[in-house]
């Protein structure tokens, strides 16, 4: 049986839901996107001055075709993911836009080889399902750092990608890189290869860039994540039911324009909500409130029948510490028992402004421990009893039992060696090591460790000649250059 967290009764969520679509019929939404906004009239929705106010057939016919579930694949077009249910998966947080230098303890602008170290990195860790586009490169301009770091993300690792657009032209691109993997735009579709996320604006609005790369990616069928950000005291009602109406509003918003533009087009009901510190004026992401929001809103959307993600499972610790310990395991932990889809938050520090290899390969350790804890308890051979205690009698110890061979490694998971589990004078021969020490080892080894993919030669090449055409549109005249095994 997996086990289950709950925070909010079905009568309660029934009460937010209906609270939001009085919300979005009668105070409507702000959409920056004269296309949508004719469409939207077309199908019953009102103008009233620059709000649209939607109209309740609207909401419940995009529900009606909204898909429960939906697979992602990877470069090799192998399924990895069934994204639906309360089947767990995690992925780095997006966007970062600086790295943590384990040597010198101190954040400074990403380029091109850590992202290329990252790529290879999240090949190495079995934890974590897919990638991201984790952190933005300060070495080519910033029109293509969106494509860019997709690109670098196929080139090196085959795990599906968690992605978006910075600008409206980002996505031609990023949809060609894509096709270039694929063979043609019919395979993107049939086969997802990437998630968009795709960001109202608190309060209630949404932009024309992040309304027209929902509206692309619906065109052609890759799925969106709605990651709608109230923030509870500031852009968003200070309590957390207030908070989930705002954000109920705002994402069943984003499900009306993609199942309006194509009907069954899959997509997640996403998010990333947050307490405002007023001490501090921060939007704290580690907060116990903010990981209370994730939860709550994730049951809504399963009691809506959609398939869920949620930015949890990261901190805002600025080092690797026990903060940021606490904070990313504690938000694993809920996130699992919550049933969360796709769990955005390893490797990130500092409200997701800076990425860590070392927090990401312990991370892989605490997803690993949550993904354990998803399974449950579950006889296994135990029954009848009286035989297996009879053996232990006997022979004093179980340790190599048939019983204890046969299910030793389904039932207990052992860590990597970022985990310390020796004993004392065992640990003092092995040199002591800190836990930030045995991380950067880990990171290490794993790089070191490290073959390209499978990817064809030619597919490689074809992804690179796009990539450096777009560079030279964008005034790049050569590509940051990669190792020669890319």
């Amino acid at each position: 049986m997996q086990p289950k967290l709950r925070f909010l009764t079905d009568e309660l969520i029934e009460r937010i839901i209906s609270e939001a679509r009085e919300v979005l019929c009668r105070l409507g939404m702000e959409i920056h996107n004269p296309e949508l906004v004719s469409l939207l009239l077309e199908h019953g929705a009102k103008v009233e001055g620059e709000r649209i106010l939607f109209d309740e057939n609207l909401i419940d016919n995009a529900l009606r075709t909204a898909p429960a579930e939906f697979n992602l694949y990877d470069t090799a077009g192998e399924m990895t993911h069934l994204l639906g249910g309360d089947r767990v998966h995690f992925t780095p947080a997006s966007a970062a836009i600086s790295i943590l230098d384990h040597g010198a303890q101190t954040a400074r602008k990403p380029v091109t080889a850590d992202y290329v170290r990252y790529a290879k990195l999240m090949r190495g860790l079995p934890n974590i399902a897919s990638q991201s586009t984790a952190f933005v490169t300060a070495d080519v301009p910033e029109l293509i750092s969106d494509s860019y770091r997709l690109y670098l993300n196929l080139l090196h690792c085959e795990k599906p990608v968690v992605t978006g657009a910075f600008t409206s032209e980002g996505f031609r691109i990023m949809h060609d890189l894509q096709i270039a993997v694929r063979g043609s735009a019919r395979a993107v579709a049939a086969k997802p290869l990437t998630i968009f996320s795709v960001c109202p604006t608190a309060p209630l609005k949404w932009s024309r860039t992040t309304s027209q790369n929902l509206a692309d990616c619906a065109v052609n069928s890759i799925p969106v994540e709605y990651i709608s950000m109230p923030l509870a005291g500031f852009v968003g009602p200070v309590t957390l039911v207030g908070s989930l109406v705002q954000h109920t509003a705002e994402t069943l918003s984003g499900i009306v324009m993609t199942q309006l533009i194509n009907p069954g087009a899959p997509a997640l009901y996403g998010g990333c909500p947050a307490v405002f510190d007023v001490r501090y004026e921060t939007t704290s992401l580690g907060a116990v409130e903010t990981m209370m929001l994730d939860c709550a809103y994730v049951e809504i959307g399963k009691y809506l029948g959609l398939p869920t993600q949620a930015y949890i499972a990261l901190s805002d610790a600025k080092r690797l510490d026990a903060q940021a310990g606490l904070e990313s395991s504690q938000g694993a932990t809920l996130a699992a028992l919550a049933g969360i889809n796709n769990i955005s938050g390893p490797g990130v520090l500092d409200f997701i402004t800076c990425m860590s290899f070392e927090k990401l390969v312990l991370d892989n350790e605490l997803a690993g421990m949550a993904l354990r804890l998803t399974r449950g308890i579950e006889p296994r051979d135990d029954f009848p009893a009286l035989d297996r205690f009879r053996e232990l009698i006997a022979e004093g110890h179980l340790l190599i039992s048939k019983h204890t061979r046969r299910h030793l490694r389904s039932e207990h998971l052992f860590p990597g060696p970022v985990i310390d589990r020796a004993n004392r004078s065992r640990w003092s021969e092995e040199g002591s090591t800190t836990l930030g020490a045995r991380a950067h080892a880990e990171v290490e080894r794993l790089l070191a460790a490290w073959e390209p993919t499978s990817l064809a030669a030619d597919v490689k090449s074809e992804l690179t000649g796009l990539m450096r055409a777009e560079a030279e549109r964008h005034g790049l005249t050569t590509l940051p250059e990669l190792e020669r095994e890319s």
